[in-house]
């Protein structure tokens, strides 16, 4: 058997084919794996049909669902690479990551109709697709495209000739250019499989899990956990927007065994609990990560019973960096673990030392499961990776006993009076207030120290004021981590995956001072 990571499926059509593979919230379809690896080898055979040949870039702009899954396992069989587009961004933004890859087809949602037809509208000067395929209903379908459902009819559900194994590439994913243009992140089948390796030999995962994969699926955090969930032999299911009420209730109604969660919708979840109606027996454990955890948030949900597991990941390696395991994730609230089974971590200091413990210093990983790099980006490929080792850019400390404690981004990092104040140790403070429902924390020009941290809170209660949020951290923080001032607003920016987009805020308080 070749390391393909579409065989997953046709493997589990043979060995379970009485198991669901996806659950579909959406659109209420489920699919045994026999029926998915159907659907999977007729989009595989749609594609080459189309004059898709080994290494040619397939984009999708789908929210999550079937056909994400069919396209994405379909064309890992016959060697495309699938570019999943964020369906949150703009026609210019679309058309650069469009152009960059060099992406031949594009598979689009009726919902993306208007954005498309735009980007159809530029010829060759906004994209290089030539194959344009629409989802949805036929009344809807731009006359340019053609429909997937009539592909998929035309197409044979056999197993198809598999072309790409091993160093073949498999994704291309795009960072969230919080900061400049977007880099594609390239994966093989082979790194695609050591993070699922390494993955399921370090988490509690198992044969039979139910996950519920709420985050969207062109990011790795939902990529990671469907090519997890398949190799074990589970069933993925697949919401494709976050809603706080639905969460609660699919996680009750699917009997739901594991879920990934980024910390704000854990947040956004807790506002919406009832205890009577929202019981789920079945949930061992949510992992969440994408930005540091808040102790109090770990502390909230086991206090309802439920376990949060921190974990540690980018989409330069495929996922996995760090995990912390069931036996500490209490005793250790607030650590994000150690290194992954088949992965190692370092935190190091400017010269490239190990860090003593507690010292911050920036995290360093190591792993077959690393991206093989930058898509046409050689420079930067050989920025980031140095003797087999990802700089990450994200300062950590490692304790005495070897637990890691992500703290920020290095470039987030504040330097006041001379001392480094990293916001997210005061966000996790602020969040901690009864009152407050999110917080950011940047750095802002000071006469006086050079620089200072700025706290921009969204309050859950009109009553809370600047000076109690500043009276609040007085105590809880060293003097010069403590902000200086507060700003309060309606919404802080964040990334699909949760993480605050501090360059927005930093625009948006352009000019603003303290003492």
């Amino acid at each position: 058997m070749k390391n393909n990571i579409g065989l997953f499926i046709t493997k589990r059509a043979e060995l379970n084919p009485s198991t669901e593979a996806i659950v579909d919230i959406t659109s209420g379809k489920r699919l045994t794996y026999p029926e998915l690896n159907a659907r999977c080898n007729k989009a595989a055979h749609g594609l080459v049909d189309g004059g898709l040949q080994l290494g040619d870039r397939v984009a999708t702009l789908l929210m999550n669902g079937p056909e994400f899954v069919e396209i994405f396992f379909g064309s890992a069989k016959v060697g495309g690479v699938t570019v999943a587009l964020n369906w949150r961004l703009v026609a210019d933004e679309l058309s650069f990551i469009l152009t960059d890859s060099g992406a031949s087809t594009l598979v689009f949602g009726s919902a993306f109709n208007e954005v498309v037809t735009e980007l159809h509208g530029r010829g060759t000067d906004g994209t290089q697709v030539t194959r344009w395929i629409h989802v949805g209903d036929a009344a809807d379908r731009p006359d340019f495209a053609d429909g997937y459902e009539d592909m998929m009819s035309a197409a044979s559900n056999h197993e198809p000739e598999c072309t790409a194994s091993d160093d073949d590439l498999l994704f291309i994913m795009y960072t969230s250019g919080t900061t400049g243009l977007p880099k594609g992140v390239m994966h093989s089948h082979n790194t695609a499989l050591w993070s699922v390796i390494t993955a399921n030999t370090t988490a509690d995962t198992q044969y039979g899990d139910r996950y519920l994969i709420c985050l969207p699926l062109f990011h790795v955090g939902a990529l990671n956990p469907l090519l997890s969930i398949a190799n074990l032999g589970g069933t993925g299911v697949i919401v494709s927007e976050f809603d706080p009420v639905k969460m609660w209730e699919v996680l009750r109604d699917e009997k739901i065994t594991v879920t990934l969660a980024v910390p704000v919708m854990l947040q956004f979840m807790l506002l919406t609990y009832d205890p009577e109606a929202h019981k789920v027996p079945s949930l061992r454990w949510v992992m969440s990560g994408a930005a540091p955890v808040p102790e109090s948030l770990i502390r909230t949900y086991e206090d309802m019973g439920i376990e949060i597991h921190q974990v540690y990941g980018l989409t330069e390696t495929c996922g996995p960096a760090c995990l912390i395991s069931p036996t500490d994730a209490l005793e250790h609230a607030g650590s994000t673990g150690k290194a992954f089974f088949y992965t190692d971590v370092r935190v190091v200091n400017e010269a490239g030392d190990d860090c003593a413990p507690d010292e911050p210093g920036e995290v360093l990983v190591r792993g077959p499961h690393i991206m093989t790099g930058y898509w046409n980006r050689a420079e930067a490929t050989a920025e980031a990776i140095v003797d087999g080792w990802l700089i990450t850019g994200d300062v950590a400390v490692i304790d005495a006993d070897g637990f890691v404690y992500i703290q920020d981004r290095v470039k987030d990092m504040i330097i006041s009076g001379g001392e480094n104040v990293y916001p997210a140790e005061i966000e996790n403070v602020i969040l901690s207030m009864d009152g407050v429902n999110e917080a950011a924390v940047i750095g802002v020009p000071s006469e006086k120290w050079g620089e200072s941290p700025l706290a921009i809170v969204v309050r859950a209660d009109d009553t809370v004021t600047a000076e109690a949020v500043l009276e609040y951290t007085d105590g809880k923080l060293a003097r010069f981590k403590q902000p200086r001032a507060v700003e309060f607003v309606d919404t802080i920016p964040r990334n699909p995956t949760g993480k605050i987009l501090k360059r927005i805020l930093r625009e948006q308080f352009e000019g603003r001072t303290v003492a």
